[in-house]
Parts: C-alpha cells; structure tokens; sequence
C-alpha cells in the first residue's frame, strides 16, 4: 500500500471514531441535560391550593392530591422540569388569618404566612416557583345562599386589596433573586345558579360583577409587583356565553356548563353542590399557571 493511500484510510478512520465518539456523548448527555432542571415548587393558598375535593369518606370535602399543584408537577414533568412540591395551604385560609389569626391549620405563632417566609429564607439560593392562591375567602363573606350583599362587596375588595399586597410584600422580602411568584386568580362557581330562575338567576348573575372585579383586583395587586397572574377564569370559559345544547334539556350558555363540568357544583348528594373544583378543574387551573411559567424553566 502507497502512503498516500494509507494516509487517506487514516484520516478517514481518525473521523469515523472522532464522530461516533461525539455521537455516544451527545446520546448519553442529552436526556440528563431535558431532565435536568429542578425547581422548588412552594403552594400557598386555601382549599383550592391543596386540592380539596368530596371523598366518599368527607363528602363535604377535603384534601387530595389531585390538585392544581400535583397537576403542575406532572405537567412540567412532561418538559423535564422537576418540581419539587411543598404545600402549606390551609382550608378556610383567608389573607387575615394569615395575617392576623387565628390561623385554621397552624396553632399560633405559626402561620402560614410564617411558614412561607422561613421556607424562603432556608432555601434562599434556590431556584424556586411560589404559587399565591389566597382571596376568595375574602370577598365569599358577601355571598350568602342565593343572595350577594352588594354593599359587602366594594369594601372587601378594598381590604382584599390591601392585605394581599402585605402579604405579597412580606413574601418578596424573605424570597431570594432566584424566586419566581405567580398570582393564582379565580373561578366564579356560582354561575351554575344561572339554570334557574328567579333569585338564583339573579344571584348568578350578581356573581359575575363581583367575581371579575375580585379578579381585577388580583391582577392590580400582583401586577404592582410585577407578577404574573394565571388567568383561571378564562380557562373556565367564564366569557364564553353562547348555548349549548343538552339533550332533553334546554340548552345552557357554555360558562354554566363548564362550571358544571369543573366543580362539584351540579354533582347530586351527598357531592353536590360543592364550589370546589374536580379532576377536570384541577387540571384546567393547573394549565392557566403552565402558561404563564417562564421559559426558563
């Protein structure tokens, strides 16, 4: 063989193992670099924070881990995101319980709000998502039965307002520069009162003023702070008022009949009616946070 000839099969042989080399790392670094990424996930908030639902055993409802949150993680699972989840929320929480007391989930001095603050301080160098579901508990004193106090309504907001911006300041502080909070907003399940007439019609029909404007208050407040807020309304199509037909029923605006398909509250007993939402609820909040996630993560 002339040296030509065998310096050409050199050459050729050096870049055959040079690529299949380059090859096997890239197949053996690729999948750990897509999963490689984990977030500390914090879930602040009330009942629907932790994913309460009726149960055979609490009809009334309790806490499941079919949430919003456990939602999430699966969904950002999919992306090769890892979140790591710690939910502190509490049923009947409201912004001046954790606030002020007394706390329904912690025994005093502990809060949930102390609780967040010391998670964010441990973790302060953390990547970290804070998800802030708190203030319908607030505005929920005005509507009682088949009625809303429309008096009630203005002034709770003015103080929803308020305490959630202490709340969300006292947060920040605490937090690291690697934190990101996304505002949770809310679902209006009294719409499923429209299928009825009469006071409850009316009722319903009240609860779509309140409900947007106790969401406009949310995105004033978190929107003050430069957070991002998931638009749960909209993925409950609460806008959407065209009808849809029901067989051998009268046909229902499509707001009603996803709030109906979300919550527990079209459900028979001992289920329904309850306003916390169900699998398909859980899964639609947890879509409305996914979208307005950064693309960092």
């Amino acid at each position: 063989m002339n040296a030509r000839r065998w310096l050409k099969k050199a050459t050729v042989g050096a870049f055959i193992v040079v690529l299949v080399t380059a090859l096997l790392v890239t197949s053996h670094e690729s999948p750990s670099t897509a999963t490689n990424t984990t977030v500390l996930y914090l879930d602040i908030g009330a009942s629907v924070s932790v994913g309460v639902q009726p149960t055979p055993v609490v009809p009334h409802g309790q806490p499941t881990n079919r949430g919003y949150a456990n939602r999430l993680v699966t969904l950002e699972a999919a992306k090769g995101v890892t979140l790591k989840l710690t939910q502190l929320g509490c049923p009947g929480e409201s912004i001046a319980t954790m606030l002020h007391g007394p706390d329904p989930c912690y025994l005093a001095p502990d809060t949930q709000l102390s609780d967040a603050v010391a998670f964010l301080r441990a973790h302060h160098n953390a990547v970290t998502l804070v998800t802030v579901d708190l203030g319908f508990n607030t505005l929920d004193v005005c509507f009682r039965h088949i009625d809303i106090d429309l008096t009630c309504v203005n002034p709770q907001l003015a103080i929803l307002r308020q305490q959630l911006a202490q709340v969300m300041r006292t947060l920040i502080r605490a937090a690291g520069s690697h934190v990101t909070f996304i505002g949770v907003g809310h679902y209006n399940p009294y719409l499923t009162k429209a299928v009825k007439e009469g006071a409850s019609e009316v009722f319903a029909g009240n609860s779509v003023t309140a409900i947007r404007q106790m969401n406009q208050a949310f995105a004033q407040v978190y929107g003050s702070f430069s957070i991002a807020m998931a638009d749960v309304a909209s993925a409950f199509h609460e806008s959407d008022t065209h009808r849809i037909p029901k067989p051998g029923h009268e046909a229902v605006p499509a707001n009603v009949h996803y709030e109906c398909s979300f919550t527990w509250m079209c459900s028979p007993r001992p289920y329904g009616p309850n306003i916390h939402p169900n699998d398909a609820g859980y899964q639609a909040i947890a879509g409305a946070i996914a979208k307005v996630l950064p693309a960092t993560f």
